[in-house]
C-alpha cells in the first residue's frame, strides 16, 4: 500500500484504495429521503416512543439532512451520496434476526416484537468514520446487552459476529460480477465489548424509524470505535469462540483490524486520524475540524476493556 501520508484529507474523502480501483458506476436512482418502515408497499418514516437516555453528550446533533445523505453502505453504491440515492426498493419490513451458535436459547426474532419487549433509548453519540470525518447523532434503540440476555450466551463463548442482508435485487451494490466488497458484510465484537453499556442495536434517529440509507430496520452502533464496525441491516448474530474476521479485516488487514477503536495516535496508513472533519459544520476555511478523541470520547467507560493490549498491534 502506498507509503505517502497526505496533509489532510481531500473535502471528496478518501475511499480505500481496493474499492475505488474497481469503482464502477451504479445505474438507476430512487427517491430521496428517509426511508423507514413500509406500510402498504409503500416506504414511510414511523415515529418512535423512546425513553431520554443519560447516554448523551454535550454536542450540537448533526442535521439530518446529513445524516441521511452522506454515509457508506457499500450494498448500494461506493459514493456518499448513492445510498440515499439508490435505496428506495430496499424493504425492511417484516424482518427477523437469527441468534445461534454457543447460546443456550437460540431462535429467530420478529423485529418488532422485540422493539415492544425492550424499552428503546434516545441516545446521541458521536460517529467517528475511520475516513476522519464525524457526525453527532441522536440514535433510538435498544441495548446489545438485552438481546443476548434473551438467549443466555454460554460461557465458552468470547465473540459475537454478525451479518448483513443479501438482497441484490433490492441492493444495486451487490449486483454485478465485479464487487467491491464479499457479501453478506460481516462484523464482530468481543462479548465484553457487545455486552458492554454503550453498545446498542439502534432502530431509529432523530425519532423515527431508521432510513434504508442508514441501515434500516436495525444496525450496531458502538460509539468509541471506527463507523464501519456499525454493521447496518442486521440478518444475523452468532456466538462463538473465534474471533470473527470482519469485511474490512478480510479485504485490507494491512488497514483494517479487528477492534477499529478510535485512536488519534494511530494514523491510518494512508492519513491521519489526530482531527476529524465535521460533517453540517462549516469553519473559517470551509469544514470545520474537531481534534479527534482517544475511544472517540468515551475513555473513561471503556478503556479498561483494553489494560494491558498494545493498541498499535491491535488496531
Amino acid at each position: 500500500m502506498p507509503s505517502y501520508r497526505p496533509p489532510k484529507i481531500a473535502s471528496s474523502e478518501i475511499t480505500p484504495r481496493q474499492i475505488y480501483v474497481r469503482r464502477r458506476e451504479f445505474l438507476g436512482a430512487a427517491a430521496l429521503g428517509a426511508m423507514g418502515l413500509y406500510s402498504a408497499g409503500k416506504a414511510s418514516a414511523a415515529a418512535l416512543s423512546a425513553v431520554e437516555s443519560k447516554y448523551k453528550v454535550d454536542e450540537k446533533p448533526t442535521p439530518i439532512k446529513d445524516v441521511t445523505t452522506y454515509n457508506n453502505f457499500y450494498e448500494f453504491g461506493l459514493d456518499k451520496g448513492d445510498p440515499a440515492a439508490l435505496s428506495g426498493d430496499f424493504k425492511p419490513l417484516p424482518w427477523t434476526i437469527k441468534v445461534d451458535g454457543m447460546v443456550n436459547k437460540p431462535g429467530t426474532f420478529d423485529l418488532e416484537a422485540l422493539i415492544k419487549e425492550f424499552p428503546i433509548e434516545e441516545r446521541t453519540y458521536r460517529m467517528r468514520c475511520v475516513e476522519a470525518w464525524s457526525m453527532v447523532i441522536p440514535w433510538d434503540g435498544f441495548p446489545l446487552a438485552s438481546l443476548l440476555d434473551k438467549v443466555e450466551p454460554l460461557g465458552s463463548a468470547k465473540y459475537v459476529a454478525f451479518e448483513t442482508v443479501v438482497r441484490p435485487e433490492e441492493m444495486p451494490g451487490q449486483k454485478g460480477f465485479f464487487q467491491s466488497l464479499d457479501w453478506p458484510y460481516v462484523e464482530g465484537l468481543r462479548l465484553d465489548e457487545a455486552r458492554h453499556p454503550l453498545t446498542l442495536l439502534a432502530v431509529g434517529l432523530y425519532g423515527e424509524t431508521l432510513p434504508n440509507q442508514n441501515g434500516a430496520p436495525i444496525r450496531l452502533v458502538v460509539p468509541w470505535k471506527y463507523g464501519f464496525k456499525g454493521i447496518k441491516s442486521i440478518v444475523r448474530i452468532t456466538l462463538t469462540d473465534q474471533q470473527p474476521k470482519n469485511t474490512w479485516q478480510v479485504t485490507n488487514p494491512q488497514e483494517y483490524g479487528f477492534y477499529a477503536n478510535v485512536n488519534p495516535a494511530v494514523d491510518h496508513p494512508r492519513w491521519s486520524q489526530a482531527t476529524e472533519r465535521r460533517i453540517g459544520e462549516s469553519g473559517f476555511f470551509g469544514a470545520s475540524r474537531h481534534p479527534t478523541l482517544p475511544f472517540n470520547g468515551y475513555a473513561d467507560e471503556v478503556a479498561s476493556l483494553y489494560a494491558g493490549m498494545d493498541l498499535k498491534a491491535n488496531f
